[in-house]
C-alpha cells in the first residue's frame, strides 16, 4: 500500500524536512502518525498525496510509483485516496450535502445511489440537520466533520487526515474513530496524524513517530 525507501526532503541547501526515512504501510493498516511540531508529519503527507515530490529516494503508492507520476496522472492517483485537511478545504459555494456528495459525482460511478449513500454517511457523523448549510455557517466541529465525510464517502483505498479530531470534543473523536475504524475493517488503509494520544488509547494501533524528519519509533499502541 505504502512503501518508502530512503525519502529524504530537503528544502533550500540544508533544511530536511525528511531524512532517510524508509517505512512500509499494509494494505487494511489503520496507523497513527505522532511527533512534535515540524517533525515533518505535514511534509510526508504532502509526499503521499503527490502534492510535492522528494529530493531523493523511491515512493509506492497505492500501486503507484510518485517518482515516475505524471502530472496528468495525478488527479486520477488522488481518486483513490481520501484527504482530512487541517483547514478543511471545504468549497464555500456548496451545501455540506454538495460538499460531501462531489467525489462521487466525480468519479461518476453510476453503480450506487450517490444521494443515499451520501444521507447515510451525514447521519453517521451527526450532519442530517445541517446537510443544507454553507460551510461559513458552520462550527469548526461541523466543518470538520464534513471534511472528514467528503474523504470517506468514495470508498478510498487509503485515508490520510491531518489531525482529523482536532476541533471535536471527546465523543464525537471517539464516533469518528469508531467510524474510521469500521472503513478500515472494508479495506481502507487509514494514516493518521494526532496530537491528541488519548485516541491512542481507544483501540490497538500502529503508531509511527516522527522527530526532525526521521522515523524515531514504530511500536503497537
Amino acid at each position: 500500500m505504502i512503501q518508502l525507501q530512503h525519502i529524504y526532503k530537503t528544502y533550500g541547501s540544508s533544511r530536511h524536512a525528511l531524512r532517510d526515512l524508509t517505512l512500509q504501510i499494509n494494505k487494511g493498516e489503520f496507523v497513527f502518525l505522532v511527533g512534535p511540531s515540524g517533525a515533518g508529519k505535514t511534509t510526508l503527507f504532502k509526499l503521499i498525496s503527490a502534492y510535492e515530490k522528494p529530493t531523493s529516494g523511491e515512493m509506492q503508492v497505492c500501486g503507484h510509483s510518485l517518482n515516475n507520476l505524471r502530472l496528468g496522472q495525478i488527479p486520477f492517483y488522488r481518486r483513490k485516496i481520501g484527504f482530512v485537511f487541517q483547514d478543511f478545504k471545504l468549497l464555500r459555494t456548496k451545501t455540506v450535502y454538495e460538499n460531501v456528495r462531489l467525489p462521487l459525482e466525480i468519479i461518476g460511478d453510476k453503480s450506487i445511489d450517490q444521494n443515499k449513500k451520501t444521507l447515510e454517511l451525514l447521519d453517521q457523523v451527526g450532519l442530517l440537520e445541517v446537510k443544507d448549510q454553507y460551510p461559513d455557517f458552520l462550527s469548526g466541529g461541523e466543518q470538520q466533520r464534513t471534511a472528514i465525510a467528503r474523504a470517506l464517502i468514495h470508498d478510498p483505498e487509503l485515508l490520510i487526515a491531518d489531525e482529523p479530531t482536532g476541533n471535536l470534543d471527546p465523543k464525537m473523536s471517539e464516533t469518528i474513530l469508531q467510524l474510521f475504524y469500521e472503513f478500515s475493517k472494508k479495506g481502507t488503509t487509514f494514516f493518521v496524524a494526532t496530537h491528541d494520544y488519548r485516541l491512542l488509547t481507544l483501540k490497538s494501533s500502529r503508531v509511527l513517530e516522527l522527530n526532525r524528519g526521521q522515523l524515531t519509533g514504530d511500536k503497537i499502541s
